[in-house]
């Protein structure tokens, strides 16, 4: 395996861990019964938590300052409106957990979350050159 390669899948299972502890161990109520409502501080605290636990993974790929502070906005916006717009969908729907479109709105809004994580992870490898 290449270097690149190691490096890679060594990000990507970093941010799928703490995306893991940040979306579901340590996501409190309030975080996630006021992410549907546009600038609430809970919405806002959980995607600020995200931020920091993506932070983590630059004591592994040490990327410039400007970089990683591009990364990082930029995963706060991507990743707050993600969960803002899987609320209303879920809202406006009023699905619940026993209907099959509950499902796939999670279903959706956890794959764009993973390809953000790609996103991140191919900006960095190629950042880094």
């Amino acid at each position: 395996m290449n270097n690149a390669a190691h490096i890679a899948l060594v990000a990507v299972f970093i941010l799928l861990a703490k995306h893991l502890i940040f979306d579901f161990l340590l996501q409190t109520a309030y975080q996630y019964q006021n992410k549907g409502i546009y600038g609430h501080p809970g919405g806002i605290l959980h995607a600020g938590l995200h931020v920091l636990g993506t932070a983590f993974l630059f004591l592994y790929i040490g990327p410039s300052a400007t970089l990683a502070t591009q990364i990082l906005v930029g995963e706060f916006i991507v990743h707050y409106h993600i969960d803002w717009m899987k609320e209303q969908i879920v809202r406006r729907m009023n699905l619940r957990s026993d209907r099959p479109e509950f499902w796939w709105v999670l279903g959706i809004d956890q794959f764009l979350h993973g390809a953000t994580y790609v996103a991140i992870v191919w900006i960095l490898i190629n950042g880094q050159a």
